[in-house]
């Protein structure tokens, strides 16, 4: 049971969070229904995302797994997936950097490292009813719509799927809160997901990387800002806070315009519209998922609007992005 104590809680009651349980196991039913292709993408998926789900579920259930080694974890699954099937990022579409991943070792370094920051990432944007899973949902059918129209259906069926369980588990998580997704559901979430990315381009090689991460921009910007923040005011970047992008647009925003409802009401009206931010990047990232320039800048584009909006809940008043991220406060 998640209590209703401490700093980024914002529910009321005790509520189980071992919401990771039924999602993995209705992908591992999926896994023996499936085609035999999408089977041999599903199977290693599973196989590698164990570390990532038993330590997160480990700290589920004992509240004792350090940041570090559910990080580690994470890390783990990116190097499992990669022994077991030989896929790893061989490009990032920069010079320079893919000049190093053709070496096999900084290739596999690198893609534990990605994996296991988008796992991460969105087991920070797990704050709300409804947030992370409809922001994980949404990205896989954008991912999924991607892999469907550069003519690789096996992996658009596989993103399809996982859309599928995380949107079993939703209708349980929202609006009422009756389960939470919990660190084992994110960080298996998060691990798939970033998984399907890295597949995505790696066999399919007129995908831009970028075009995958621009699809991740929500979460991959919030951990980003969340070290930056933390670092800035000396703080330990893996301890909790009450600054994400979610929880100042709940107090800023949703609080006033809801004063009258009900704690859980707000927490899910603010989960659904975070959620929500993702359609948008899906929607551009589905026009130019060929074009390394275009990708990029859309990224860089949503990422500033993104620190601009977060500047203006925190100063309470419009600022540049670049002039907010160097204040010393």
């Amino acid at each position: 049971m998640d209590t209703a104590v401490g700093v980024q809680k914002f529910h009321t009651v005790p509520t189980p969070r071992v919401g990771g349980i039924p999602i993995f196991l209705g992908v591992v039913v999926a896994w023996a229904s499936v085609p035999p292709g999408a089977q041999q993408l599903l199977g290693p998926m599973l196989l590698a995302g164990m570390p990532a789900f038993i330590f997160g579920l480990a700290e589920d259930v004992t509240k004792s797994v350090s940041v570090t080694q559910r990080l580690m974890a994470t890390i783990a699954s990116g190097i499992l997936a990669w022994w077991l099937t030989d896929y790893g990022l061989s490009r990032v579409d920069i010079v320079g950097i893919d000049w190093l991943l053709k070496f096999k070792i900084v290739s596999i370094l690198f893609t534990a490292f990605a994996v296991g920051g988008v796992a991460n990432a969105i087991n920070i944007i797990d704050g709300f009813n409804g947030l992370a899973s409809t922001m994980s949902a949404l990205a896989f059918l954008g991912l999924g719509l991607i892999a469907w129209k550069v003519g690789d259906p096996d992996l658009a069926g596989v993103a399809l799927i996982l859309a599928a369980c995380v949107w079993g588990f939703f209708w349980v998580n929202w609006p009422f809160g009756k389960i939470f997704l919990g660190d084992g559901g994110s960080y298996f979430v998060g691990f798939s997901l970033a998984w399907v990315a890295v597949l995505l381009v790696e066999r399919n090689p007129f995908v831009t990387a970028f075009s995958a991460l621009l699809i991740c921009v929500h979460p991959v910007t919030e951990v980003l800002l969340s070290i930056f923040r933390r670092r800035m005011k000396k703080r330990n970047p893996g301890l909790p806070d009450r600054l994400h992008f979610h929880s100042l647009v709940r107090q800023r925003y949703v609080r006033r315009w809801f004063r009258d409802s009900a704690p859980t009401w707000r927490n899910s009206v603010t989960g659904i519209l975070g959620g929500l931010m993702t359609l948008s990047a899906i929607g551009v990232a589905g026009l130019v998922h060929g074009s390394v320039w275009m990708s990029l800048m859309s990224f860089c584009l949503f990422a500033i609007v993104y620190v601009a909006v977060y500047a203006r809940m925190v100063c309470f008043r419009w600022r540049s992005p670049l002039g907010f991220l160097l204040m010393k406060s």
